[in-house]
């Protein structure tokens, strides 16, 4: 069968952070692009939903690694201040400690001011913890987060190496951040990020210190509006470039021909295309979408894999306003490691968790009505757990018994909006496997190359999103997108070029 140089349509499964960004670059890079999206609106995780005056942001609320998000638009020709207005929060966050609040400032300097407050003398320290996490992060986006992952060969840089050699790279970030620091405080914040990655920090591999680069020298950052407008940004941009959009369009299949991908297939129809991104639940496009003779992976490696946390949330609709809290709220005001045994090691709810709120109403009036609040508060769980009884309303009364105690006022009496959201959600809503919500965990047996593959066994069809390269959050799933695009293209035109040259 003779090939044509112009049949370059793709599919792009899933219009979350990895199929926006995915759709576009393949849109620049030549494809004609249909993106299939199960829900009505684009944005996944990252959907919104407004009810009484409140606007929801369903996921993401951190904006961290500004970079990421720059070098996505400018590569599109696109510029972020076109598209929304970028606040850096100060403080960045609020952290609530058994003793009180801890306001974590938005500098360096500031914040090496705090930790000498903490623990007299450790400024020194301070400034050698990073100088090493900002070159981790140089190294870690140049050499190890803009790959495939196809193979090892993809790092053996030598500069890389080189690199790795003189710093604490593959111990773990428990052990690299206690060898500069001792004060209990300053090691749960420098920790904290790490959460983010879905494991424990003695798990973690000391390479993710960039992450405390990224939150105190880059910032966290919030737009104006809502991380939706995040979502609607990606979009305009996608269909300025001709991409288009079915939403309301759940696949069903993913069909082979010939040896390699030929069509995808929904409910009403399919279509045909040379080349498919499913930015989709990777589990579940493999397991449930793809014909057995194809998977990379069966039910024994999925099963193996250590899973990040799930999440139980809640959005909350206040009628007042509330004194104390900041954007960003972390309270560690009970220990970690009973709610970390409940999460890792021994899977149950947990019976005090650490837990996270955000009140974006605190800078952003558009989200609530006046004089109103907007709550997310978010309880990490162990990923699969089902809720049989009331599990969901005890941990509330538990959680809001100690956010009232800690801001010194009432809120229960002013709720005038509620609803939770928890694994059996998520599963309904993004065929999230086990429930997740942040994906895998980065072990260091779950780091880079040793992710599921981007690559499928199916010619054709590549894989994007938090479940393969490089990983979960928001920045990353941006990336995971582009590369994934990117590769789709490296295939096609070599098919396409050794396929002209046997005509």
């Amino acid at each position: 069968m003779k090939m044509s140089i112009q049949q370059r349509d793709a599919v792009v499964i899933g219009a979350g952070f990895a199929g926006l960004a995915a759709a576009t670059r393949l849109a620049d890079l030549g494809f004609s692009v249909t993106v299939l999206e199960k829900h009505a609106t684009a944005g996944g995780r990252a959907r919104l939903f407004e009810s009484d005056g409140f606007k929801f942001d369903m996921g993401p609320s951190w904006y961290w690694m500004p970079d990421v998000f720059e070098q996505f638009f400018e590569k599109a020709g696109e510029s972020v201040s076109t598209y929304f207005d970028l606040v850096r929060l100060d403080p960045s966050y609020r952290v609530w400690f058994e003793d009180g609040p801890l306001d974590i400032p938005a500098t360096l300097g500031k914040v090496k001011a705090l930790f000498e407050s903490l623990e007299p003398g450790c400024g020194d320290a301070f400034d050698r913890f990073m100088n090493e996490a900002g070159e981790k992060y140089r190294l870690g986006m140049a050499e190890f987060v803009w790959k495939p992952g196809n193979s090892i060969w993809e790092f053996a840089n030598f500069e890389a190496i080189l690199s790795s050699m003189n710093m604490a790279m593959f111990s773990s970030l428990s052990k690299h951040i206690r060898s500069h620091f001792s004060h209990p405080k300053i090691i749960e914040i420098l920790e904290f990020p790490v959460l983010f990655l879905g494991s424990r920090p003695e798990h973690s591999p000391a390479l993710y210190s960039l992450m405390n680069y990224a939150d105190t020298a880059l910032g966290t950052w919030y737009p104006m509006g809502g991380m939706i407008q995040i979502v609607r940004a990606m979009e305009s941009v996608a269909r300025k470039k001709g991409v288009r959009f079915c939403f309301d369009t759940e696949v069903t299949g993913i069909v082979e021909g010939e040896g390699r991908v030929s069509e995808v297939t929904f409910k009403d129809g399919s279509i045909r295309c040379q080349v498919v991104v499913a930015a989709a639940d990777y589990h579940h496009v493999e397991q449930r979408l793809l014909p057995a003779q194809w998977r990379l992976y069966d039910d024994a490696y999925w099963k193996s894999r250590k899973m990040s946390p799930g999440a139980l949330i809640y959005f909350l609709g206040v009628n007042k306003r509330l004194a104390h809290l900041d954007h960003h709220n972390l309270f560690f005001d009970v220990p970690f490691e009973p709610h970390a045994d409940a999460i890792y090691d021994h899977p149950r709810w947990p019976a005090d968790p650490l837990f996270y709120v955000a009140v974006p109403s605190k800078t952003d009036a558009s989200v609530a009505p006046e004089g109103s609040e907007n709550l997310f508060i978010l309880i990490p769980l162990a990923a699969g757990l089902e809720a049989k009884d009331n599990e969901h309303e005890v941990l509330f009364e538990k959680v809001m018994l100690r956010l009232e105690q800690a801001v010194g006022a009432d809120i229960r009496s002013s709720v005038v909006f509620k609803r939770s959201y928890a694994h059996k959600d998520f599963q309904e809503d993004y065929h999230a496997f086990r429930g997740n919500a942040y994906g895998l965990a980065n072990t260091m047996s779950q780091t880079a190359f040793m992710k599921p593959k981007m690559r499928s066994k199916l010619p054709g069809l590549f894989y994007a999103g938090q479940l393969t390269t490089p990983g979960p959050g928001v920045p990353p799933s941006l990336i995971s997108g582009q590369v994934a695009a990117e590769q789709a293209h490296l295939w096609l035109s070599k098919k396409l070029k050794t396929t002209l040259e046997a005509v």
